[in-house]
């Protein structure tokens, strides 16, 4: 069967935007891109930095209510079903819950073909990065660097420290066949 979905996950600033943005100028047909980020920028206000909602800590940490893993559900089914209604569909996702968050989209994408890609980048690397970009609160990608991947089960992992995006889309687009 055809891949229908990519599902990137690592932590913040590991380099999975980047990699999206190279599958789609490298894969020979047109895949929508969908972000984690996208979600917390469409959010309302009042469930930014509230109770329910998301809240990212001075730390770097974040902390995620009611309301936004409502929301979450929904935006994961409507990924779910553009790509079930025959877009190719490739996912940057934060999993801040491990293997919690990969059954939440396990439930989502029943029955679609998904290739599960571990964007891995060590910590230092990360936090490197997230100083440079300046629109993230620091400490954030350290703490998410390793959590996001604990517990889950991937088919392909790419080491962005050690490759570029490009190269890592590569890896990515050969393992598609």
């Amino acid at each position: 069967m055809t891949t229908q979905v990519i599902l990137l996950n690592g932590g913040s600033s590991s380099g999975k935007s980047g990699i999206v943005r190279c599958l789609q100028t490298l894969l020979p047909d047109p895949w929508l891109a969908f972000g984690i980020d996208s979600l917390v920028d469409a959010l309302p206000a009042k469930l930014r930095g509230a109770d329910g909602g998301i809240e990212f800590a001075t730390d770097g940490g974040v902390r995620v209510g009611a309301d936004f893993r409502t929301l979450e559900a929904a935006w994961m089914a409507g990924v779910a079903a553009t790509a079930r209604a025959g877009a190719r569909v490739v996912v940057d996702d934060v999993f801040l819950g491990g293997a919690a968050s990969q059954r939440r989209w396990w439930k989502a994408l029943d029955g679609l073909e998904v290739l599960w890609v571990g964007v891995r980048c060590a910590a230092s690397v990360a936090a490197e990065r997230e100083i440079a970009r300046g629109d993230r609160d620091q400490g954030m990608a350290a703490s998410q660097a390793d959590v996001v991947h604990e517990g889950v089960e991937y088919d392909l992992e790419v080491d962005t420290p050690h490759q570029e995006s490009l190269a890592c889309a590569r890896i990515i687009a050969t393992r598609l066949g």
